[in-house]
């Protein structure tokens, strides 16, 4: 397990720029649009406008990973929505945003959904990167879809008692630990003697029992898991913390791909919002997806909150996380969010 204290390490800056100049990255494709799209490589997909009207089919890949938020996105390729656009979609698994950025810096994915913090790290790197979309969200209010967990009898029972204690995420200079840091100083602790590290998600809670942790940031299945056991207590939910409905994921291309082909960039944008929509009608068609997509079994898939998808762009909550980045050490240059954008 690896601790850190609350600032960014240069060696972590200089390993994401690194790989992002290298543009390295190991996928494993999920799924496709339909049979009928064009036989044009990764490398060369978008190479023409999209053109819906003649029943050709543009072929792009996009990024995702393996959460339940990307449910929605793979509805969309499932029902034909992209299609209904002039998109033929190979959806394209990574580990994180920060993997996916590689290859949508170097062509090889036109399109990805991920965390906004890689994105703004990449961004204050001066790497050229824009959203195109925002995808999915904390809830701004009730039962979110992460929280901080701890043992009833830790005596944690507020972010003000986590100071001195060790906090476990699944990454570090993530969104888990910076609304931890923030939701902290705002109870009155000093968010720079909480100490973070990291561990996978599933391995979390025996940890916790174990009492080798102190606390863990779990989202749902992992959440609902944790506290199905009357021993664990949320302590709170430090997004909502921070902001009502915090921005978890968004969809991103690189600045050539923006630049040079807007027309794709629009049908990526419609397809998208189309898809979020539509999920949102058919909570059961979504959730029917999720046992074979996440591995899970019925009830779990019946049972975890989702996060809510929909595809305004986050400017002002954007903006927001970044200047905390800066406040706690994640980024080193002032910057307006907004640049970034790629206004529909």
């Amino acid at each position: 397990m690896t601790s850190h204290a609350a600032s960014i390490t240069p060696s972590l800056r200089r390993g994401l720029v690194a790989a992002l100049a290298a543009g390295t990255l190991v996928l494993a494709g999920c799924g496709s649009g339909s049979p009928t799209g064009t036989e044009d490589s990764a490398s060369e997909a978008g190479s023409s406008p999209v053109a819906a009207s003649s029943g050709e089919l543009t072929s792009i890949s996009v990024g995702t990973i393996a959460i339940a938020s990307s449910t929605e996105l793979r509805y969309g390729v499932a029902e034909g929505i992209f299609e209904d656009h002039g998109l033929d979609v190979e959806l394209i698994e990574g580990q994180g945003g920060a993997a996916l950025l590689p290859a949508v810096q170097n062509g090889s994915m036109q399109f990805a959904v991920g965390n906004p913090m890689s994105v703004l790290t990449a961004a204050d790197q001066g790497l050229p990167m824009k959203v195109v979309s925002g995808y999915s969200w904390s809830s701004a209010e009730g039962d979110d879809i992460n929280a901080v967990i701890a043992r009833k009898d830790s005596g944690i029972t507020g972010f003000d008692d986590l100071e001195g204690q060790t906090v476990s995420v699944n990454a570090v200079h993530t969104l888990g630990d910076l609304s931890i840091m923030e939701a902290a100083e705002m109870a009155g602790a000093d968010p720079e003697k909480i100490n973070f590290n990291e561990m996978p998600f599933p391995d979390m809670l025996a940890q916790l029992e174990q009492g080798n942790v102190d606390a863990v940031w779990l989202p749902e299945p992992f959440m609902g898991r944790a506290l199905a056991d009357p021993e664990n207590v949320a302590v709170g939910y430090p997004n909502q913390e921070v902001m009502d409905g915090m921005p978890l994921t968004i969809a991103f291309t690189s600045e050539s791909i923006a630049e040079e082909k807007p027309e794709l960039v629009t049908a990526f944008q419609e397809a998208l919002t189309e898809s979020a929509e539509r999920a949102a009608q058919d909570e059961e068609g979504v959730r029917a997806m999720l046992p074979e997509f996440l591995k899970m079994d019925e009830e779990t898939a019946q049972s975890i909150h989702l996060e809510p998808a929909h595809t305004d762009l986050p400017v002002e909550k954007m903006q927001t996380i970044y200047d905390l980045m800066l406040k706690y050490g994640m980024a080193e240059n002032p910057m307006d969010v907004e640049s970034l954008y790629v206004q529909p």
